[in-house]
């Protein structure tokens, strides 16, 4: 049998909600009377929902532009890059034996095709500029081979990449990075055209997609602006190019190494190429893997610390423990400034509560119960505190676009983090206004009339 609503139910009904709007009208009504004051209480909450938009904007800006720069690297890659070996740690036998980095050190790490996907070598050319009629580029050229485009995550815009008929006919083909196709060729098509690198004319066959680096440094790896660079074979690079390594005075031209040009005395051998870009099969091989190359060049450079082993898994990592303690500090502060407001909002209502004294007796004497009087107080703090919540909503996001503006600093605000300021807010209202509300429904009805 179903019960049926009586007229006594709807009319429970109709003035619970008549009762809930009456106090909505008279907590406005309290606050409106007195605007200052209760900006000032609003204050805490202002600044401290302010900063929890504006810090948590920022570390979701840092998470972004960090995992966009690893992505950059690739997180299923191992990167292996040579570097200067310190002459002082290293025996003169083992500088001397030791080849550096060289192909042959890709095709050891080859072998272990079950973990290993691909290994890309690359070469930094002497060349710092390409030029096309009167228009030149400040450009990093590398040579490298048609696997390039799959260990890494640019993309060709239009055109094409480096293929391996280009590297069978050494070819002299290059494809331009977004930056250096505008700077030469501003709103013409480059394909087809003919561009000179260093001493050789390279034909454009294709145009790299932009790419964003944001500030180019993630956990103190320093990030190359991938916009920059021209791409070239790497046969058509050993087979034509003198082979040149900064730092060291010497080149290496196609008939074997020229010293005529050095101006210092180097114990060490000049490595073939720069950099290594190892895809591994599997994420949950990485660190394997990372064993795994550390010791194969370890034995074929017979201790010679002449390289260095980037690891983008170990650096996103690293990267999100770093950003979680940041979060948790900016929290924190976030958090205080809550707090204090809180205790604002609290002392506020203790003194609204002694300064309503006398309208409390009247309204319970009247017929009001404690559940009313305590209602109405909450009500006014929640209201305090979504107010300045809106408010700080506001001023967090003004605070977010002027750091992003002037500190360079990327920020996303997530819907998230304005859940959180207005779920926070609600909880300080209620947490704040319950003792205050607590204490004004029981005041004793006797007391309170006689009041002044």
């Amino acid at each position: 049998m179903v019960r049926r609503g009586t007229a006594a139910d709807v009319a429970g009904g109709d003035r619970s909600s008549m009762e809930y709007l009456g106090s909505y009208q008279v907590a406005l009504d309290q606050l409106w009377a007195h605007k200052l004051r209760t900006l000032l209480t609003m204050l805490g909450v202002i600044f401290g929902v302010g900063a929890v938009i504006s810090m948590l904007s920022i570390g979701e800006g840092a998470k972004r532009e960090a995992l966009e720069q690893i992505s950059i690297l690739g997180i299923n890659n191992v990167i292996v890059n040579v570097k200067t070996p310190d002459e002082s740690g290293a025996s003169d036998i083992g500088l001397a034996r030791s080849p550096g980095l060289t192909l042959a050190d890709a095709e050891n790490i080859a072998v272990f095709d079950d973990m290993v996907e691909n290994i890309v070598p690359q070469r930094f050319e002497e060349a710092r500029r390409v030029y096309y009629g009167s228009h030149q580029s400040p450009a990093r050229v590398v040579s490298t081979t048609p696997d390039y485009v799959f260990s890494s995550s640019i993309e060709v815009e239009t055109g094409r990449f480096i293929t391996p008929a280009d590297m069978r006919d050494f070819s002299q083909v290059c494809v331009l990075g977004a930056k250096t196709k505008r700077e030469l060729f501003a709103f013409e098509d480059p394909l087809g055209k003919t561009v000179r690198i260093g001493d050789l004319d390279f034909t454009v066959v294709g145009v790299m997609a932009d790419k964003y680096i944001g500030r180019g440094k993630v956990e103190g790896f320093e990030l190359k602006n991938l916009n920059e660079d021209v791409y070239i074979p790497f046969a058509t690079a050993r087979k034509k190019m003198d082979r040149y390594y900064p730092g060291f005075g010497y080149s290496m031209q196609s008939t074997g190494w020229s010293t005529s040009v050095s101006t210092q005395t180097q114990n060490f051998n000049i490595p073939e190429i720069d950099q290594l870009t190892i895809t591994v099969t599997d994420l949950k091989h990485v660190q394997a893997v990372t064993k795994l190359v550390e010791r194969i060049l370890s034995r074929r450079h017979f201790g010679v610390d002449d390289y260095e082993i980037v690891v983008p898994e170990s650096l996103l990592r690293q990267t999100q423990k770093t950003q979680r303690i940041f979060n948790i500090v900016m929290g924190a502060i976030a958090g205080i400034s809550l707090l204090v407001g809180g205790i604002g909002i609290m002392n506020i209502m203790l003194a609204t509560v002694l300064e309503r004294t006398r309208e409390i007796g009247v309204r319970r004497a009247v017929g009001a119960r404690q559940g009313d009087i305590m209602r109405q107080f909450l009500i006014e703090a929640v209201i305090i505190c979504l107010i300045g919540c809106a408010i700080g909503i506001a001023v967090g996001l003004v605070l977010a676009k002027v750091i992003s503006y002037y500190a360079e600093w990327p920020t996303i605000v997530s819907i998230f983090s304005i859940v959180l300021a207005v779920g926070v807010s609600t909880a300080v209202g209620v947490g704040f206004g319950l003792y205050p509300a607590r204490k004004a429904a029981r005041q004793d009805v006797i007391e309170a009339l006689r009041y002044e």
